[in-house]
């Protein structure tokens, strides 16, 4: 049984959370990582100490779970762990053949993997046939077809439905069969722009079942940055919903996608699929005859069965796009053989589901109210709760009060995504939600590797921010960045890479596979590069300290500085900007830009909100600006680098230790920019301390 509030894709799949994304710039050098570095690359270069000093990190306490977690447990010792995970490595092709039983094959694979970092060329499962939608519903349905699949619960109260095994078959079929009538055939591309209704994982089931392509953009971005995505992707069909309501406030999505169709390339978009969940109550979206297509009458014309096309286990199953440092969003794409397999076994054992568990997902925190998830756990007796720390921070705004009176009593898992989770918020979910006794799986992965690289495990002591160790068959290490080597030992920090495949890494980025080797595999040969700097504590646990590159994580999402300068630049005034992450007591990272402005004009608190209107217009709400702050100039090298590492300093409030400025083209100009941000923060306090005053 899973719950929706934010949707869960079967047992099988996280493919629509996409809240780890990655990128890294390339160079095309002998040792390209070193020519290219950008300043916060080389920051990662400090000593262990001086980077565990700058983040708090690691945290020396733990936390055991209690003895009543581990009743049932499928790992429940260090021992198990450290067996299983020895044999992972030393024994590759038996251990994932045994691994690859959890799931159902219509024809076995022949070979276990075949990978060649230099290429990209990674397999998994060759030539075993597979079908992704029949794993997920129909061997579920022929044995309990009347028991809860999806449990979903809407924006407003009462909202609620559920649906069994035989329904979402048979809507997942005739879904599926729409998809066949208007084109869709195996291999093509279907663009999922929808809030978090059931149709959507029902979509995402249809397009696996007739081997189409999936690709679900987030409901809260722009027509321009939907527009590109359905670009690249080429899709033939575009999906949405009329509205989606998020935190109360409706969206239209019907004319965010119109206009973002108006967009694309001519040709590419055939049809619009609209299910329309408030036009028929409130009012009737805009439609385009022949083009446009109502989702629930062409599903009610179908046939409620639909045979599940065989597919190959390196067949794309979908793809997601994640912003990147060039601007660009890159098209992750993934097989359908490992991914289902490695998902599958990470569900099992990270979160230790079993069958009849009610397992939560609800990452999206547009809707949060300082009950509302407690009446969900309460009211469904959810057993594994997956939310991100972003979330866990607005909950504890409000304090213990709204706990009391729920019986949270059916919780055995508690788990965290989306970014590392600082040390007293994993407090707060510990003692306050898991009243001491529920584990805490602070998960590492990224939207490019498919699934858990780093995990606690439910009997596994913890600590507070910690993700503990590699999953098994994930062989990490740290990398000094400088000299390409490997950091042995403990109490160390490095950049975070992978030594060999695994059954769900990324395939390619779609498109433009040399994209995918230039930024994951060229810059260190021989390694998956995350992106990520890493300390590996005198446990040997580990803690990510976060990107080393031009990408934010603001609420978990992944977003690109070059992507909102570019946005901030298309206004008349600015002349130039340069966007870093700051930090934020709730989102976890907050969008600081500095803006040159043209000679001439004037900075005000008006012009400072047309920019962030600016920005929310070409990419989306979530992308909204918290800081603008108006300079003079930038800090930049003699080669016109920008050195951002001042520029997050900065915005972090931190005006000394600015580190090695001699190869700025004009060190004064950083002076001037700590003298605005002084008076930025200054102010910031001031306005603080009234409201404060005022409540």
């Amino acid at each position: 049984m899973y719950l929706f509030g934010i949707l869960v894709f079967g047992i099988i799949s996280r493919s629509i959370l996409g809240l780890i994304r990655c990128s890294y710039k390339a160079q095309a050098t002998n040792f390209p990582y070193l020519d290219y570095m950008t300043d916060s690359e080389k920051a990662a270069t400090q000593s262990a100490e001086e980077k565990i000093a700058e983040k708090g990190l690691p945290v020396d306490e733990t936390y055991s779970p209690g003895p009543e977690v581990l009743r049932g447990s499928y790992v429940y010792s260090d021992q198990m762990y450290n067996e299983m995970y020895k044999r992972s490595l030393d024994d590759p092709n038996g251990f994932w053949t045994d691994m690859s039983r959890n799931i159902d094959w219509i024809r076995p694979f022949n070979k276990v993997q075949y990978d060649d970092f230099k290429t990209g060329d990674i397999r998994w499962f060759l030539n075993g046939k597979l079908n992704a939608c029949e794993n997920c519903v129909d061997r579920w349905a022929a044995s309990y077809p009347s028991r809860p699949a999806i449990l979903w619960e809407g924006d407003e109260p009462g909202t609620d439905k559920v649906i069994t095994y035989k329904e979402l078959l048979d809507n997942v079929c005739r879904m599926a069969n729409m998809l066949v009538s208007l084109g869709v055939k195996k291999g093509d591309r279907v663009t999922i722009y929808m809030p978090m209704i059931p149709e959507l994982p029902m979509m995402m089931l249809a397009c696996a079942r007739i081997g189409a392509i999936h690709s679900v953009v987030f409901a809260g971005f722009s027509a321009s940055n939907l527009r590109d995505r359905i670009d690249d992707a080429q899709s033939a069909v575009v999906v949405c919903a009329d509205i989606g309501v998020r935190g109360g406030k409706k969206i239209l999505l019907k004319e965010i996608c119109d206009e973002a169709v108006k967009q694309t390339r001519p040709g590419i978009v055939q049809h619009v699929v609209v299910f329309k969940h408030y036009s028929k109550a409130e009012m009737e979206c805009r439609w385009v005859p022949v083009r446009d297509v109502d989702g629930f009458e062409r599903m009610a014309a179908q046939r409620p069965y639909c045979p599940p096309v065989e597919m190959d286990s390196e067949d794309l199953l979908f793809m997601l796009y994640t912003s990147g440092s060039t601007g660009k969003p890159k098209g992750i794409a993934h097989s359908t053989g490992g991914y289902l397999v490695y998902t599958a076994i990470t569900v099992k054992y990270v979160f230790d589901v079993h069958p009849g568990d009610v397992w939560a997902c609800v990452a999206d925190c547009g809707w949060i109210t300082g009950h509302s998830y407690w009446d969900l756990v309460q009211k469904y007796r959810i057993n594994q709760f997956y939310t991100a720390p972003t979330a866990i921070r607005a909950l504890m705004r409000y304090g213990e009060e709204p706990l009391k009176g729920y019986d949270l009593s059916s919780l055995r898992v508690l788990g965290t995504v989306g970014e590392p989770i600082n040390p007293q918020a994993w407090r707060w979910y510990y003692n306050e939600v898991g009243k001491g006794k529920v584990p805490i799986m602070d998960t590492y992965w990224q939207t490019e590797t498919g699934g858990f690289m780093l995990t606690p495990m439910p009997y596994r002591t913890l600590k507070p921010g910690s993700a503990t160790r590699p999953f098994f068959g994930i062989e990490v290490a740290l990398l000094d960045p400088m000299t390409a080597k490997e950091v042995e030992g403990n109490n160390v920090h490095g950049l975070l890479v992978v030594k060999r495949s695994w059954p769900s890494m990324m395939r390619t980025v779609y498109g433009d596979h040399s994209r995918m080797t230039k930024l994951y595999l060229e810059q260190y040969p021989g390694y998956y590069l995350t992106g990520d700097g890493a300390v590996r504590d005198h446990d040997g646990y580990y803690w990510i300290t976060g990107r080393v590159d031009d990408v934010m994580n603001v609420s978990g999402h992944r977003l690109g500085s070059a992507e909102i300068e570019h946005a901030l630049v298309q206004h008349p005034v600015v002349s130039e900007s340069a966007v870093v992450g700051c930090p934020h007591p709730v989102k976890g990272e907050g969008i600081f830009c500095y803006v040159i402005l043209n000679e001439g004009a004037v900075e005000s608190p008006e012009l400072s909100q047309e920019l962030k209107n600016e920005v929310r217009k070409a990419i989306g709400p979530i992308a909204t600006p918290d800081v603008v702050l108006y300079v003079p100039g930038l800090p930049k090298t003699r080669s016109g680098k920008i050195m951002r590492r001042i520029l997050r300093k900065v915005a972090s409030g931190v005006y000394h230790e600015m580190g090695d400025t001699s190869t700025l083209a004009d060190p004064a100009v950083v002076d001037v920019i700590v003298d605005k941000a002084k008076e930025y923060h200054a102010a910031d306090l001031r306005q603080k301390s009234y409201s404060d005053h005022l409540r």
